[in-house]
């Protein structure tokens, strides 16, 4: 299988794409070994994951740009785009991803596909218009980077049991509260034992879910510094990534909030994230943040331009 010849492997991201893989196959197995013991026929529940599972694998591509208004651009449409990304991928040494556009003012880009052969890279009108060149470059040679490591697909697959247990929560809670868990039985003892089947059923849902997203989470943001070292050391100029981080940033504050929020459920896959929940550090949004703070992002950036004026 083709893959980037000058984008080095990165022993850190493979193991924990490893261990995150796994402990998700152990979430799934618990999450459908509970369901089937409270009495969901566990054949519909597996079913469903795989429906959601074959989709989001092989549709990926395609649901992340219709929900961010994007299209698929020629080389003649954008030659200059084209022209940057066949740059980055002649010094990459790797398949050269499709290339399309997405008509939204956020300053942003992301990469998204199941491998390098089937793999789209996608920068918002918003972004080319605010960057000049260089740092359109140093923007999309972050996202080569994850599609030549291979994250993205991986990124896909564990957020689906997210995703599972997550409408499995609303369809509990929705039963609920329009059904009265448990509906017309509920005074008796067949009617209290489903609505303790359904709590179970909601419980066991939130938890999964909330050990799933950090678990996503986590691998996100060890998946972004790399990106940066990569894109950096592709390009060549870490400060250019640098300024680009730093203007992209500034810039967003100046979206409307609204349009922010619309875009956040993609911040996984986002250069910048839509929206920030604080400083880095030691803290709760640090925990659920999709990227590292900008402030880590800039200083690894900095230490690693040191490092090649050092060598140069």
């Amino acid at each position: 299988m083709p893959r980037a010849r000058n984008v080095p492997a990165d022993r850190g991201l493979t193991v924990r794409m490893f261990v995150t893989g796994l402990l998700l196959v152990i979430l799934y197995g618990g999450f459908f070994a509970i369901l089937w013991a409270v009495g969901l026929s566990f054949a519909l529940i597996v079913v469903i994951a795989a429906l959601l599972l074959f989709g989001q694998y092989w549709f990926s591509d395609r649901i992340a740009l219709w929900s961010m208004h994007g299209h698929i651009v020629t080389p003649e449409e954008q030659p200059e785009l084209h022209g940057i990304i066949d740059r980055l991928c002649a010094l990459a040494d790797m398949p050269k991803p499709r290339v399309a556009i997405a008509d939204v003012d956020m300053p942003n880009a992301f990469a998204t596909g199941r491998s390098p052969k089937a793999a789209v890279v996608c920068a918002t009108s918003g972004l080319l218009r605010r960057l000049d060149e260089p740092e359109v470059e140093a923007v999309l040679a972050h996202e080569i980077s994850h599609v030549a490591h291979r994250d993205v697909a991986v990124m896909t697959i564990a957020s689906t049991l997210g995703v599972v247990a997550g409408l499995t929560t609303r369809m509990m809670l929705y039963a609920g509260i329009f059904g009265g868990f448990g509906g017309r039985g509920g005074r008796n003892q067949g009617g209290q034992q489903l609505i303790l089947i359904e709590m179970a059923i909601m419980l066991v849902s939130i938890v999964v879910y909330a050990i799933s997203f950090l678990l996503t989470r986590a691998l996100s943001r060890y998946r972004e510094l790399l990106a940066d070292r990569s894109g950096a050391l592709l390009i060549g100029r870490p400060s250019v990534l640098a300024s680009a981080l730093v203007k992209v940033t500034g810039e967003m504050s100046r979206i409307p909030t609204r349009d922010l929020r619309r875009a956040e459920a993609f911040n996984a896959f986002f250069f910048t994230p839509a929206l920030t929940q604080g400083r880095g550090g030691i803290s709760l949004s640090a925990l659920f943040s999709t990227h590292p703070s900008l402030e880590r992002r800039l200083a690894q950036l900095s230490e690693l331009e040191a490092q090649l004026g050092q060598t140069s």
